[in-house]
C-alpha cells in the first residue's frame, strides 16, 4: 500500500529539471505516486460529501427525471477536462489554473485567474466543511452542540455547522502544515474509504429498491411551472459536484512523473466520480420509500439510508459519508494553498516573502495553509446563525470556479483557432485533430452553466426570503471579486516590479 500512497522515495532528475526549465526551483518534496494523485482530484469532487449535500436540492425542482441533468452536466466538464489533461502534459507546474492561464493569455489573465481560483478554493473549503452537519447529528446526537433542530436550514443547524466546520478546518491546516506525507495518507485512506462507501451506499440502493430505473423517465416531485425551468434549476446539484478535478494538476510539483500521472488522474477522478455519483442518484430514486411525501426533497440520501439500513450498520454508511467531507476540506484546502504558493513565488501576492517560503525539513508552504484555513473559518463566523449560508456559499464559490476554468478554456481556444499554440511534447496526451471542437464546445459549455449558475433565483438564494443583496449574491460577488482584484493586482505589480526578488520567474 504505500507504494501507492505518499513514499519517501527521491524524485527522477528528470522531474526537477524539467521543473527547472520553466525557470522554478524544487523546493517541495517530490513524493506523490499515481493513487495519492487521484485521491486529490477525487476526494476535491467528493460525490458522498456533495450528493449527500445537494440530492434534496435537486429532486425538489426536478423530481426523479432531475436524474439527467447528470450525465449532461458529467459529459459538459469531462470536454473541460480533456482540454485540462492536455495542459498538465504541457506544464507539469502548482498552482495549474494560474499557472495554465498566464503561459496562454498573459499575466494579467493569469493573474486574474488565479485569483478567482484563490477565492473559490477559500470559500469551497467553507462550503465542505459545514457539511458535517448534514451528516454527524444523525450519528450521534452529541455532535449537536447548539440546542434546537440539526438541519441546516435552521438557525440552530447553522450555527452548530459553523462549529463543526470550524473545528474540521483548524484540523484540516494542521495537517497541510506537518507534511505532504501525512497530507498524501490521510488523503489517500480516506479515499478508499469513501469509495467503499460509495460502493456499499449503491449496494444498498439497488438491492433495496421498491421501483425500477424507469422511475427517471418520470418527473414525479418536480417543483410547480415549466419544467424547463425546473430542470435547469436542478441541474445546479449536478454542477456543484463536478468541479475540483484539476486538483492533480495542482499538487504536480509534488507528483513523480507528473507530465503523465496529472493528466490521467484528472480524467480517471473524473470518470469515476461520474459513474458512482450516477448510480447513486439512480438507486436512490429507486429505493427512496416514497416520492412524494416530502422527505426525498428534505432529507436526501440521509433519509433513504436511514429507511433501508436502520441502526449501527447505517451509522457506518454515515461515518463514511463524514470521512469522505473531511477529506474533502482537506484537499481543497492543500490545492489553494499550492496555488497561493505558486501566485507568491511570482510575486503576485502582498507578503510574497513569507508565502512563498516553504519549510525545508516539512516540505510544505506553510503559511499559505493557515492563510486558506484562516479565513475559510472567518467566512464561516462572519455568517454565523445565517440559515441561507449552506446554498449561498456553494453558489458563489462554483460561479467563481467556472469563470475561473473559463480563463482558461477560452484563451486555449484562441491559440487553438490561431495556430500559436506550441505543439504538444511527444508521446505525451494530446486532443489532436479534435482539440479544436472539444475546446469550443467545453467553452460554450463553461458560459452556458455559468450563467445558469449565477442567475438570480429567488428559489436558490432567497428560498427562505431576504434582501436584494442576497438574491444577486451570484454576480455581487463575482463583482466586488472583480474589483478587489484590479486594486490588488496593481499594488502587488507594483511591488513585483520595485523588487528584483519578487519579479516573474520566466515563462
Amino acid at each position: 500500500m504505500s507504494a501507492t500512497l505518499a513514499t519517501a522515495t527521491l524524485a527522477p532528475p528528470d522531474d526537477d529539471s524539467d521543473l527547472e526549465a520553466f525557470g522554478y526551483q524544487q523546493v517541495l518534496h517530490r513524493k506523490l505516486g499515481r493513487y495519492a494523485s487521484f485521491a486529490a482530484g477525487f476526494s476535491f469532487v467528493s460525490i458522498l460529501t456533495t450528493i449527500f449535500q445537494f440530492f434534496g436540492f435537486g429532486y425538489g425542482f426536478g423530481g426523479t427525471a432531475f436524474f439527467w441533468t447528470w450525465p449532461v452536466v458529467f459529459a459538459g466538464q469531462f470536454l473541460v477536462a480533456l482540454n485540462f489533461a492536455e495542459l498538465a502534459a504541457r506544464y507539469p507546474i502548482s498552482g495549474c489554473i494560474y499557472q495554465w492561464s498566464r503561459r496562454l493569455a498573459g499575466e494579467v489573465v493569469g493573474w486574474f485567474a488565479g485569483w478567482m481560483m484563490f477565492i473559490a478554493q477559500i470559500v469551497t473549503a467553507a462550503a465542505a466543511a459545514i457539511a458535517l452537519q448534514v451528516v454527524l447529528p444523525t450519528v450521534w446526537s452529541g455532535f449537536q452542540f447548539v440546542s434546537g433542530d440539526s438541519a441546516l436550514t435552521s438557525s440552530s443547524g447553522a450555527t452548530n455547522a459553523v462549529i463543526l466546520g470550524s473545528i474540521l478546518l483548524v484540523l484540516t491546516t494542521v495537517v497541510n502544515i506537518v507534511g505532504i506525507d501525512w497530507m498524501a495518507r490521510i488523503n489517500s485512506i480516506g479515499v478508499t474509504i469513501e469509495i467503499i462507501g460509495v460502493a456499499a451506499t449503491i449496494a444498498l440502493f439497488f438491492t433495496h429498491t421498491d421501483r425500477g430505473a424507469a422511475v427517471v423517465t418520470h418527473t414525479t416531485g418536480a417543483a410547480p411551472g415549466p419544467y424547463w425551468a425546473a430542470f435547469l434549476v436542478s441541474g445546479l446539484m449536478a454542477a456543484y459536484v463536478m468541479v475540483g478535478f484539476d486538483s492533480a494538476g495542482e499538487l504536480s510539483e509534488e507528483t513523480r512523473n507528473p507530465r503523465r500521472v496529472a493528466p490521467r488522474t484528472i480524467l480517471t477522478a473524473l470518470a469515476v466520480s461520474g459513474l458512482g455519483g450516477g448510480l447513486i442518484l439512480l438507486g436512490a430514486l429507486m429505493a427512496a420509500p416514497s416520492l412524494d411525501d416530502g422527505n426525498l426533497a428534505s432529507g436526501g440520501l440521509a433519509y433513504v439510508i436511514s429507511a433501508k439500513l436502520d441502526g449501527p450498520a447505517g451509522k457506518v454508511l454515515l461515518t463514511c459519508v463524514a470521512v469522505a467531507i473531511s477529506v474533502c476540506t482537506l484537499a481543497v484546502q492543500t490545492a489553494g494553498s499550492r496555488l497561493l504558493f505558486s501566485m507568491a513565488r511570482d510575486g503576485r501576492m502582498p507578503f510574497a516573502r513569507k508565502l512563498s517560503a516553504v519549510h525545508p525539513r516539512l516540505g510544505t508552504p506553510i503559511w499559505p495553509s493557515v492563510v486558506i484555513g484562516a479565513l475559510a473559518i472567518a467566512l464561516l463566523v462572519l455568517n454565523l446563525g445565517n440559515a441561507a449560508l449552506f446554498a449561498t456559499l456553494a453558489s458563489v464559490c462554483i460561479v467563481l470556479l467556472y469563470a475561473a476554468y473559463l480563463l482558461v478554456t477560452v484563451p486555449l481556444l484562441v491559440r487553438r483557432v490561431t495556430g500559436t499554440l506550441e505543439p504538444a511534447p511527444a508521446g505525451l496526451f494530446s486532443l489532436g485533430r479534435f482539440a479544436i471542437p472539444v475546446n469550443a464546445v467545453a467553452v460554450l459549455w463553461g458560459v452556458a452553466m455559468a450563467v445558469n449558475l449565477a442567475w438570480p433565483r429567488t428559489e436558490v438564494y432567497t428560498p427562505s426570503g431576504g434582501g436584494w443583496w442576497m438574491l444577486w449574491a451570484a454576480p455581487l460577488f463575482v463583482a466586488v471579486t472583480v474589483a478587489v482584484g484590479v486594486a490588488l493586482y496593481r499594488t502587488v505589480g507594483s511591488a513585483a516590479h520595485r523588487d528584483p526578488d519578487l519579479r516573474l520567474q520566466p515563462a
